[in-house]
């Protein structure tokens, strides 16, 4: 387990607010640890996972490639953040 950055932290935490507020309907807070793998606990479809994408591109300024859809990526808080943050500096440098 990596720590996060505060930026990071902030960046999962958007994320989470919005998969609680508008896909994750019935999920507690306490439910979605940084770590808990989409996949596995089988919480997001195909459908959720495009949503997520477009949240992630309009909210954060990035744009994700197909290529970049994948697990690794987009599988957890934790993976999310990571993503989010190093395609943020990297559109930066």
């Amino acid at each position: 387990m990596t720590i996060l950055t505060e930026e990071q932290n902030e960046i999962m935490l958007t994320v989470k607010g919005h998969l609680l507020n508008h896909v994750l309907f019935g999920y507690a807070e306490e439910d979605l640890d940084p770590d808990s793998s989409f996949l596995e606990l089988g919480i997001l479809d195909s459908t959720g996972i495009m949503e997520l994408v477009s949240m992630i591109e309009s909210h954060f300024d990035v744009e994700v490639l197909d290529s970049e859809i994948i697990p690794e990526n987009l599988d957890s808080l934790r993976c999310i953040s990571a993503f989010v943050w190093g395609k943020q500096h990297r559109d930066r440098g």
